[in-house]
């Protein structure tokens, strides 16, 4: 059965016409999408038509099977979706605005090796109205503190790698007759496929654009992500550089900082080399680790002093704050760890 929430403003015309009813059905049906609300609340809509509704789509694809919640607020979301697949999504309450981090795909097939997401491969796309599901469950749950006001594509999944269903959920939320989030309130986070890159301007699409860099060259790129053996990093930057020259829109490169392996003056060199003549802010992100994971992160007076040197060698940055590290903060680590404890479960009994 198809998500409600998969059809677009042009759909719903299309799907209220064919069922015998007038085109400004369409407008009614999306506010009840943008609200989540139930089909038991489309009270202005003749119960005719929500039966035959009913019988083609879901009005909730997603299942909360459970939360955890973090000491500075931040909440993990685990979700099943209509099939049983499990995915993550996490609600950051913020000074500036509440902001809703979603995931892409089941799973990932990127193989970063610092990452929880991609352990057990990459499962499936979502649909345009899976990922749209996750911020409406929570906007709905939230609506009395204050809503959402920001998107951010960094959950699990490889967003460019589901291009179609990312370019369709980003028209989704940014719709006057949906959630209307402005483009420069979505965030777009992507391990590297420039060619898609390059076509999101095309499709309209001019969110705040991420690249998980990670590394500013090839070869140690290469020991910690797979899609670097694919693409270069100077193919990625120019690839954002024409992001930036079609948009006018300043992109966010993310870091990862790893103790002892990216974050020496030797990497701050290789970081402004790289990324002269692009408009960007470089986020660095100390390494949250996960299970099985040999690498750690920096000390914070070490993350920091990085940091500085990269400002001191005309390269913007920052060190982000981290949000829901007491609670699996990493993607992928509540799902992990609910599948796991299940097996052991099922294996005692």
């Amino acid at each position: 059965m198809r998500p409600l929430c998969d059809l677009n403003i042009e759909e719903l015309v299309a799907t209220s016409e064919k069922y015998g009813q007038p085109k400004y059905r369409a407008k009614q049906i999306m506010r009840h999408i943008a609200a989540y609300d139930s089909f038991d609340e489309y009270t202005d809509l003749p119960k005719s038509f929500i039966a035959q509704l009913k019988e083609e789509y879901s009005d909730r694809p997603l299942t909360e099977v459970t939360r955890v919640t973090s000491s500075d607020g931040a909440v993990r979301y685990l979700f099943k979706t209509l099939n049983e697949d499990l995915i993550e999504s996490v609600y950051l309450p913020h000074d500036y605005g509440n902001s809703v981090c979603v995931s892409a795909q089941v799973g990932c097939g990127m193989g970063c090796v610092f990452c929880a997401s991609g352990k057990h491969g990459l499962v499936r796309n979502l649909s345009a109205g899976e990922i749209l599901s996750q911020v409406l469950h929570i906007a709905r749950e939230k609506r009395d503190n204050g809503g959402v006001n920001k998107i951010v594509m960094m959950g699990s999944g490889e967003p460019l790698a589901n291009y179609d269903n990312t370019v369709k959920f980003i028209k989704l939320v940014n719709s006057a007759d949906g959630l209307n989030i402005g483009m420069r309130s979505i965030s777009v986070s992507t391990c590297g496929l420039p060619d898609k890159i390059v076509q999101l301007p095309d499709d309209g699409i001019s969110c705040t654009l991420s690249l998980s860099l990670h590394a500013a060259t090839d070869a140690k790129r290469k020991t910690i992500m797979k899609v670097a053996e694919k693409y270069s990093v100077d193919e990625l930057v120019d690839a954002l550089k024409t992001y930036f020259d079609k948009t006018g829109r300043r992109v966010i490169l993310e870091y990862i900082l790893i103790d002892g392996f990216n974050d020496t003056k030797a990497d701050v060199a290789d970081i402004k080399n790289l990324l002269k003549g692009l408009c960007c802010h470089v986020n660095l992100i100390p390494l949250n680790p996960t299970d099985n994971c040999s690498y750690m992160p920096p000390t914070k007076k070490r993350a920091y002093a990085f940091c500085d040197m990269l400002n001191s060698a005309g390269v913007s940055a920052s060190v982000r704050r981290s949000m829901g590290s007491d609670v699996a903060g990493a993607c992928g680590q509540l799902k992990n760890r609910t599948v796991e404890e299940k097996a052991k479960r099922n294996k005692k009994s």
